[in-house]
């Protein structure tokens, strides 16, 4: 990774460029951005996360669309950066190749890698990758429009 786009956000200013927020803030710090090109980010998975209160209570694991929705966050961070999007909201368009590795459980880190392929007018496209260590716990590519 370039060193130039090596930033060091954590929530609040992640708040500042996407809408979420809690319970369905997914990234807890971004570590590399290419405004409109790529995003690296982590989410620290915790016992404490609401999910896990019923998936599944006797084996807790982090539900696979919101590994996808965290990838995807990381995304709109990337998009949301370039200055021609800025304060606008990335919407999920579409998700397609899914794949799930391994299982994602507490204590786990989950490193977010989300690069952005394509933008044709307020649509793009971005391939996605999330990590646990170095194994590939997710990969998808995501579609996405900018309203």
């Amino acid at each position: 990774m370039d060193n130039e786009f090596k930033v060091n956000l954590g929530v609040v200013e992640i708040q500042q460029i996407i809408p979420h927020r809690y319970p369905m803030l997914l990234v807890d710090r971004v570590e590399y951005m290419e405004p409109g090109v790529k995003a690296v980010g982590y989410k620290n998975v915790t016992m404490n996360e609401a999910f896990f209160q019923g998936h599944f209570p006797q084996e807790p694991v982090m539900p696979g669309v919101l590994i996808v929705e965290a990838l995807a966050q990381t995304g709109a961070v990337a998009i949301l950066s370039d200055e021609k999007f800025r304060g606008k909201t990335a919407y999920f368009g579409g998700i397609s190749g899914a794949k799930f590795r391994r299982k994602v459980v507490p204590g786990d880190v989950l490193r977010l890698e989300t690069e952005i392929i394509k933008v044709k007018g307020p649509a793009g496209f971005g391939k996605a990758v999330a990590y646990v260590g170095d194994k590939k716990a997710c990969e998808a590519e995501l579609t996405f429009m900018i309203g």
